[in-house]
């Protein structure tokens, strides 16, 4: 029997990507495979709502970059990240999904998911963990926040031709990370802004499935 790979997705917002991994898992779509934790940097994110919900509900955890500063003084951005990183590696997942995680991770956290340094001082570093995110512009187009928007101005006001979404491997470099699944997405001039997204938040519930079995496929041990 095959063993069963354990997947990390942190979140920010309602959790509609992580809901459509939670109907993937262990499926043919995705299979041998289970969310083990979802993670979110705001309290009130519904995707927390939704893991809880689930059948099996699936453990949450909470932490928001301000709170921790403030509760932690002297601490750091980076010592957050390296926190974060404590949280959601301990358990040594197969995999990590940034599925509308609205947070840049930094040195303190990527290089412990790489396995430069470990996640407790005085430990050994553990295996690398891949890490990969899910952004709604092609390669080189559009990195980081609004993206959705930006793009459909540009595509309306006849800067582009075309747009799309991607998951990428996740690097310090915002939205720089290898292309794993692009996908052009198809878009009107004078529709409004709320057709397009919902076609092309049709599309990303397919590739983030899509993505996360390419990548535990290719990291069999």
């Amino acid at each position: 029997m095959a063993k069963e790979r354990n997947i990390v997705v942190l979140i920010s917002g309602s959790g509609s990507n992580l809901q459509a991994l939670i109907d993937a898992q262990n499926t043919p779509s995705l299979p041998n495979a289970r969310i083990s934790l979802v993670f979110s940097n705001r309290k009130a994110a519904y995707g927390l709502i939704r893991a809880s919900e689930a059948e099996p509900s699936i453990p949450t955890s909470y932490l928001a970059l301000q709170p921790y500063l403030k509760a932690n003084v002297g601490k750091t951005r980076a010592d957050y990240d390296a926190e974060v990183a404590r949280v959601v590696l301990k358990d040594s997942p197969d995999l990590v999904i940034l599925a509308g995680f609205m947070h840049i991770f930094g040195e303190g956290f990527l290089e412990r998911a790489d396995a430069l340094k470990p996640l407790v001082d005085g430990e050994q570093p553990r295996k690398p963990v891949p890490v990969i995110n899910l952004h709604p512009a092609l390669p080189g187009a559009f990195d980081g926040a609004n993206a959705i928007e930006r793009a459909y101005e540009a595509f309306q006001n006849g800067e582009i031709e075309r747009t799309g979404i991607m998951v990428h491997r996740v690097v310090k470099d915002v939205d720089r990370g290898e292309p794993l699944i692009v996908r052009e997405v198809p878009i009107t001039k004078g529709e409004p802004i709320e057709v397009f997204e919902e076609r092309l938040h049709k599309a990303e519930h397919e590739i983030i499935v899509q993505a996360a079995a390419k990548v535990l496929e290719e990291n069999k041990s």
